[in-house]
């Protein structure tokens, strides 16, 4: 239940918020107070926006694909760029589609792309413990099943060969590059979340590395990147015996290489074999 508008100071509200540095202060003030529930409630919410807090862990959600994802603290908040990459795997993904989310975070990315399928089979993972209960609240809820451990580890065996869309939102920044973020993701999202080691490819390249053991047949491995990076991206896709292409967004100003195991080739016994 809302606060009603007699208690609502909300040009105060947007003062504090755009002296913070909110650049949508007004949006963000009709969100804060939407959600609160007491005056103190309220006046305790704004209080830890205008300390920097991320606005989505301060609601405690974040609108991604049209989804209200719960997101905790601590948590990597979906980008809205990524919304680009979720709507490309929904392009690709066969019926009865075997979904799998690597690098889960909350789980936003898989829960918005099973909610465009029919009948999807689908898991999450995260290295982080923090991002596993999170996630749990989202990918449960919409009949997934969350991992803990690093990238395919914790999978279970059965999916070897069977994984017809992996999406892996991998940390890309560039260590050296952490410290120019926001403070909104440099102070209060996991560094695990951003750190993609000294090009922002390390984690890419674990992944490239096993993809084709877990991926059907021309089944499709998703992953977002710089677009200065996406040309050494497209190189360790193919030098691991994927096939590349790159997806750009410009009003998103979204880059995501799509990565192909090549389907098995027509003979006997197979389709198209005499």
């Amino acid at each position: 239940m809302s606060l009603s508008p007699s208690f609502l100071p909300s040009s105060a509200i947007v003062t504090r918020l755009r002296a913070a540095g909110c650049v949508f202060a007004e949006d963000e003030a009709r969100l804060l107070i939407a959600e609160a529930t007491t005056p103190a409630g309220l006046a305790a919410m704004v209080d830890r926006r205008v300390d920097g807090l991320p606005l989505e862990h301060v609601l405690g959600w974040a609108e991604f694909c049209g989804l209200r994802v719960a997101v905790d603290p601590g948590v990597f908040v979906p980008r809205r760029r990524t919304e680009f990459l979720v709507r490309e795997a929904a392009v690709l993904a066969p019926p009865r589609a075997v979904v799998v989310d690597l690098c889960c975070g909350s789980g936003a990315l898989g829960a918005a792309l099973v909610a465009t399928l029919d009948h999807a089979e689908w898991y999450a993972a995260d290295i982080d413990p923090a991002a596993v209960r999170c996630a749990r609240r989202n990918v449960v809820a919409a009949g997934g099943e969350v991992f803990e451990g690093d990238l395919y580890d914790p999978l279970p065996a059965t999916l070897r060969g069977r994984v017809d869309v992996l999406l892996a939102n991998v940390p890309y920044v560039p260590t050296e590059e952490i410290e120019l973020l926001p403070p909104e993701a440099r102070v209060h999202e996991a560094r695990v979340a951003l750190d993609g080691g000294a090009d922002g490819l390390d984690v890419l390249r674990r992944v490239t590395a096993a993809a084709a053991v877990w991926l059907a047949p021309g089944g499709h491995l998703l992953f977002e990147t710089s677009e200065r990076q996406a040309p050494r991206a497209v190189d360790t896709v193919a030098r691991d015996g994927l096939i590349p292409r790159v997806a750009t967004s410009d009003e998103l100003d979204a880059t995501v290489v799509i990565a192909t195991r090549p389907a098995l080739p027509s003979g006997p016994g197979r389709d198209g074999g005499s």
